[in-house]
């Protein structure tokens, strides 16, 4: 019978199989149950190299194991016949043969060879392993650290890449709003071209699994793109200050005009790139009302009661929800809205903003109606708010899911807003 195991010299050695031995060779040093060591390879099997094949073929040889031969000082060595094990695979004899090498190339599995090429072995009347040849499994106990760690690895790197393509996500709405409503408002500015950059960016996205070092650099384009578009946004909807004309500005600005070449005349836009967003102005009575709303109002104009005198009421009251809690603890949230909606000096601005800035984040008109119904006005408002601040700091993966979950919450009386505002609030303070 065709046999994979023959004598020294048939097998062509490789690096791979000698390492593989010497794998074999510490793991018979160590105790490692079994289940440990199957669980830890297949997590990172088809990293390392391994297809599905290998896997069912490293399956059948697990069966034949028994739990004393990964004891400390043994080998489970597998002795079964390639009949019984194409039989048990499906595999055809090159098969089997492609997947035992590309296993122990790989380092899960080492050839015990017997002098005449024979697989056997024996057990005493305890099951425990006397003498074997054949597959040898004992590299399995000595990475099985290893495969843990880099699954670890693994984990954590699909984690930050699913978070940075939540964030992409945010950014990527948020940048569409932003030019559908500039454009749909004929505001001046280069839309356009933002487009255009925005299309390229899209053009970019992987279309399947990609290393976090290509979706930060990503994130980074859009981020920028986002900083540009909200600059330009706010140029052309800023209110422009009417001056009384005087006889003197009116001779400088004739004079100026003469001077004038119109062949020099340039009309491209002018973007604006800035870190900071540009309050909107408003009257005097309305900022010392805003003061108390807007988290990032000047110190001149914010309350006189300080942050722990503010927070200490919040603990002891634990009542009902304020507009200033809801904006202090959600930053990203009431830049948008006051961007959006100007001065807010009630919870009727707010749940209108709300509305507006509800399908950046992907909930739908019917969720968002369920939500009002269920919760009341001003609490759905508040829910919304959270959500869309939890989706932008890359928290929530499915914000109508989050919000429909919030509204079970209710149904059940379990739903307590002020403590995950209240617990924002102290990470922004801190």
């Amino acid at each position: 019978m065709s046999n994979i195991n023959k004598p020294s010299g048939w097998r062509k050695a490789t690096a791979g199989l000698a390492t593989a031995e010497q794998l074999a060779q510490a793991g018979e040093r160590v105790a490692v149950p079994k289940t440990r060591a199957f669980v830890a390879i297949k997590r990172v099997g088809a990293h390392i190299g391994l297809k599905a094949g290998d896997m069912m073929l490293l399956d059948t040889l697990g069966a034949f194991t028994q739990a004393q031969d990964w004891e400390e000082g043994r080998r489970p060595i597998v002795w079964a016949s390639n009949a019984y094990l194409m039989e048990q695979t499906g595999f055809s004899l090159s098969a089997l043969k492609r997947h035992a090498r590309r296993l122990a190339e790989a380092g899960a599995i080492a050839f015990q060879d017997s002098p005449n090429g024979k697989r056997w072995g024996r057990r005493d009347a305890e099951g425990v392993i006397l003498e074997a040849y054949g597959f040898d499994l004992s590299p399995l106990s000595a990475r099985v650290e290893e495969f843990e760690q880099l699954h670890a690895e693994l984990q954590a790197e699909r984690e930050l890449c699913q978070r940075l393509k939540r964030q992409i996500t945010v950014a990527r709405r948020m940048i569409r709003a932003r030019i559908e409503a500039a454009t749909s408002g004929a505001l001046r500015g280069p839309w356009a071209q933002f487009t255009g950059v925005f299309e390229d960016l899209l053009g970019r996205l992987p279309r399947r699994n990609e290393a976090s070092e290509r979706l930060m650099r990503l994130l980074m384009w859009f981020k920028e793109l986002q900083e540009r578009v909200e600059a330009a946004y706010l140029k052309a909807t800023q209110p422009v200050e009417v001056v009384e004309n005087t006889p003197e500005m009116t001779e400088q600005v004739s004079n100026k005009t003469q001077d004038m070449d119109p062949r020099e005349v340039n009309s491209d836009p002018h973007i604006l790139i800035t870190n900071q967003l540009i309050p909107v102005t408003c009257n005097s009575s309305e900022k010392e009302d805003a003061a108390g709303v807007v988290p990032n109002a000047p110190p001149e104009e914010q309350v006189d009661r300080g942050l722990e005198d503010w927070v200490a009421g919040v603990r002891k009251k634990r009542a009902a929800l304020d507009l200033p809690v809801v904006m202090q603890a959600c930053p990203e949230f009431a830049s948008w809205a006051r961007n959006m909606g100007g001065y807010l000096k009630d919870w009727g601005d707010l749940h209108r903003v709300a509305g507006q800035l509800r399908p950046m984040i992907g909930i739908s008109e019917h969720a968002w109606n369920v939500a009002q119904e269920q919760l009341g006005t001003q609490v759905a408002t508040a829910a919304l708010v959270l959500v869309f601040e939890k989706h932008s700091a890359g928290e929530v993966a499915s914000p109508g899911g989050y919000l429909r979950g919030m509204v079970e919450k209710g149904r059940a009386g379990e739903l307590h807003l002020e403590r995950s505002f209240f617990g924002r609030l102290s990470g922004v303070a801190a």
